[in-house]
């Protein structure tokens, strides 16, 4: 089950107390849709300031007492007014299979999070950084290496699940600086020769520093159907559209800006939505079927014009969400959409 991003803007100045807030919260709403914390499987958080990262450890580590969901960590504005802290999790069901994957050899993250969780076809990974899983030592190097550095790391944990480079369904690619993105992909795509991940690029701070690109991956031992529909024409870059894996349909992140609408938001947000859609029908799947959406924007007082549109697409149904004040790869772009689907209902 997916649960929005939550935040506590009654902290008062407390980054501590923000994260306390924010997890009870969390607690309180995954109770009462059948599920708890222990059995979350990917948390996704959002500080306001690296120097923050310490005090919502020290919180956030109370609320475990073994076997730590996977975890990725962003440093970025929040779009909460007043909010310290969001977080958004996916969890498995109260009897659902949640099983930490960990290769023998790795030493144990110095932070409160599992590197791998499986549960059931689908594999969860914290968002990875250069470093030695043996020792958790950094890996000095350019963008170039500290991609190579993050795919075989990843390698490892897929193989300690029985899968590998070729079973990822879903990519998410986090940069300090756009400037690299060519850097990263050079890197990037020798390890998916054939049906590459959906995935989304954006640029956002880091936790840590000294990294300059970290990368959030979800992978599926369930056979996979890749979907073309929906990429711009001539998009030589290493992504699908889209990847059908067992119930779920993982969307690339989709921007819909052209020449003719920039610097108009809604035109874009329709755009992009109308190029979701596409991108859903050839998976047999309609925006009814979302179960989880996040929503990329470089500058967060667009928000209202893309709310509207967003609203529009979705109608009634409205799938769990995550908004992220985000660089986009793209200069031109206002806004990136990426989307998880499910089962038909």
């Amino acid at each position: 089950m997916y649960l929005s991003g939550v935040s506590a803007s009654d902290a008062q100045g407390d980054v501590g107390a923000a994260t306390r807030g924010v997890l009870e919260r969390a607690r309180s709403a995954l109770g009462a849709a059948g599920s708890s914390l222990d059995q979350a499987v990917s948390i996704l958080v959002f500080i306001r300031s690296a120097s923050d990262f310490q005090a919502m450890n020290d919180a956030y580590r109370a609320f475990w007492t073994s076997q730590f969901p996977t975890r990725t960590t962003l440093v970025t504005e929040l779009p909460t007014p007043g909010a310290l802290v969001e977080m958004t999790i996916i969890a498995a069901e109260a009897e659902g299979e949640r099983v930490v994957i960990h290769p023998r050899d790795w030493a144990v993250s110095p932070s409160p999070y599992s590197y791998a969780i499986k549960s059931g076809d689908t594999v969860f990974l914290s968002g990875l950084v250069s470093r030695n899983g043996r020792d958790n030592s950094a890996v000095a190097g350019d963008v170039a290496t500290q991609t190579r550095v993050i795919l075989e790391n990843a390698g490892e944990l897929l193989n300690a699940a029985g899968l590998s480079h070729a079973n990822i369904v879903s990519s998410r690619v986090y940069l300090t600086n756009v400037s690299s993105f060519g850097a990263m992909n050079d890197a990037y795509r020798p390890y998916f020769t054939s049906a590459p991940p959906a995935r989304a690029t954006v640029q956002t701070a880091l936790a840590g520093p000294q990294y300059d690109v970290e990368i959030t991956f979800t992978a599926s031992s369930s056979a996979r159907r890749v979907i073309a529909e929906g990429l711009p024409p001539n998009l030589n870059l290493p992504l699908s559209a889209a990847i059908v894996a067992g119930q779920r349909v993982y969307l690339s992140g989709a921007l819909g800006f052209d020449d003719t609408n920039k610097g108009n938001v809604a035109a874009q947000t329709r755009e992009t939505l109308a190029r979701l859609r596409r991108t859903l029908a050839a998976a047999d799947r309609a925006p009814s079927d979302v179960a989880e959406a996040t929503v990329f924007v470089p500058d967060l007082k667009n928000l209202p014009e893309v709310d509207a549109e967003y609203r529009a697409f979705f109608g009634s149904h409205a799938p769990a969400r995550t908004t992220i004040r985000s660089g986009l790869v793209a200069a031109d772009g206002l806004v990136e959409i990426m989307l998880t689907a499910t089962d038909k209902h």
